[in-house]
């Protein structure tokens, strides 16, 4: 019995940490985007507020609505929480880290996104249409600019599983300023911005048929099935967070289940996700959003940098 424990408990601990973080993250970000446009702006439980009632609300759905208009929000929550499972986050290793590493990390990103788009044919919307196709146009960018960008601290660790490669760079905090690793950072992070739907790549925040892409997609979407689709996506922002700051700046990890050392790993992390997403709201509020055929040029910027880090790597070392 202590031996499942021991190997559910940080496991389950960790996703619990993701789901009820997530909200609260994005509240943060919006009331610190609201007041740098002195805004008075909602407060950071609002989040769970529109949850609370949108899982009350009751599910509209279209006429020619298939199997997979039903089935995704279900499927995109659930890949999330898979990631949420894999992602260190507190502790390293995790007793899960043997499942997957890092390509099934991006195969399950992927997994929902690519079912996310369906939903946007799958109701006939012409807006659904518009937003699939923008979707999946950014994505043949980002995906390789997102893989080259953890491949170089893969290579570090000399292994793709985030558990080791976490490990390696806490027992080696020098090569946390390696150029390499900044490069790679550099290059997530604006992975991140666009792979979350952020400004300057997209805008979570309007309903603008010339602006939108994510939203797009789920227009269609009511109740709880927007509930699941939305909370997902506030999943992912921290995931992607998470990701930045322990694979590249793993600071606080702990490195066992003694409650002290648990303790002071959600310390560290709670206060690295919430400096990044001050950084994200500095972001989103300092830049205007780009046209459409912009974003391809931002997303290369990211690639290149992400290449660019690789091959930095490979020159000069560890």
């Amino acid at each position: 019995m202590s031996d499942v424990l021991t190997f559910v408990l940080p496991a389950l601990l960790q996703l619990v940490l993701v789901l009820v973080l997530a909200p609260l993250i994005c509240g943060i970000i919006g009331k610190t985007k609201a007041r740098f446009q002195h805004r008075q702006g909602a407060g950071i439980l609002q989040p769970y507020y529109d949850l609370a009632k949108l899982l009350r609300k009751e599910v509209v759905i279209s006429s020619v609505a298939s199997w997979v208009f039903r089935c995704t929000p279900y499927l995109v929550f659930a890949s999330t929480c898979l990631i949420a499972l894999l992602v260190p986050t507190v502790v390293v290793p995790l007793p899960l880290d043997r499942v997957g590493d890092i390509i099934t990390v991006i195969s399950l990103f992927a997994l929902g996104r690519f079912f996310v788009a369906l939903v946007g044919l799958d109701t006939g919307s012409a807006f659904g249409g518009l937003g699939a196709s923008r979707e999946m146009s950014i994505a043949s960018i980002i995906e390789p600019a997102m893989m080259l960008a953890i491949f170089t601290a893969a290579v570090t660790a000399g292994s793709t599983n985030l558990s080791i490669i976490v490990a390696k760079l806490s027992s080696t905090p020098a090569s946390m300023m390696n150029p390499a690793h900044l490069l790679a950072f550099s290059g997530l992070f604006i992975v991140t911005m666009a792979e979350t739907g952020r400004i300057p790549v997209d805008n979570p925040d309007t309903h603008l048929e010339l602006t939108m892409i994510h939203e797009a997609m789920i227009l269609e979407y009511s109740g709880r099935y927007l509930a699941f689709v939305e909370w997902s996506s506030q999943m992912k922002l921290v995931i992607f967070l998470a990701l930045l700051s322990n694979m590249f700046f793993p600071l606080g990890m702990a490195a066992s289940m003694s409650p002290w050392a648990l303790c002071v790993g959600g310390a560290a992390f709670f206060a690295k996700v919430i400096v990044l997403a001050a950084v994200v709201a500095v972001v989103e509020s300092t830049n205007a959003k780009l046209r459409l055929f912009r974003v391809p040029e931002l997303l290369m910027v990211a690639f290149i940098l992400s290449l660019l880090a690789l091959i930095l790597y490979f020159i000069i070392g560890a």
